[in-house]
């Protein structure tokens, strides 16, 4: 698994270069899901996560990462599935969007796939 972490991290230094590459991963099941590897700062194994009273049940709590308090959210709540279970072995994609920082905690990670190489399948 360390090597697919590696990979990413290689390619989201990639930010310029007119590709489109996708982090192929899953929820619960067997469906993939993918997000763009430009969006994406890391991936890592799920951190214990600090917990929110009263906060809104897709955010699962908050990860200390260098010092930056992110919140993560179950992405399979958030599509309306059921949550991933507590689980060591699940991952949280770092992501940044509109100049904001947040985890999704996703069941597994699989690969990272080039939009042109899936024009050609």
């Amino acid at each position: 698994m360390a090597g697919i972490l590696t990979d990413i991290d290689k390619r989201t230094q990639l930010a310029g270069t007119n590709r489109l590459e996708l982090l192929i991963f899953t929820l619960n099941g067997n469906q993939k899901f993918g997000i763009n590897v430009f969006k994406i700062q890391e991936v890592i194994q799920r951190p214990k996560l600090t917990k929110i009273p009263g906060g809104n049940p897709v955010v699962r709590g908050v990860a200390q990462l260098r010092g930056k308090d992110i919140p993560v959210m179950d992405l399979s709540m958030a599509i309306g599935e059921a949550p991933l279970e507590d689980d060591e072995n699940s991952f949280v994609i770092i992501t940044e969007f509109n100049r904001s920082v947040q985890g999704f905690i996703v069941g597994g990670v699989d690969r990272i796939v080039n939009m042109l190489s899936l024009i050609h399948i």
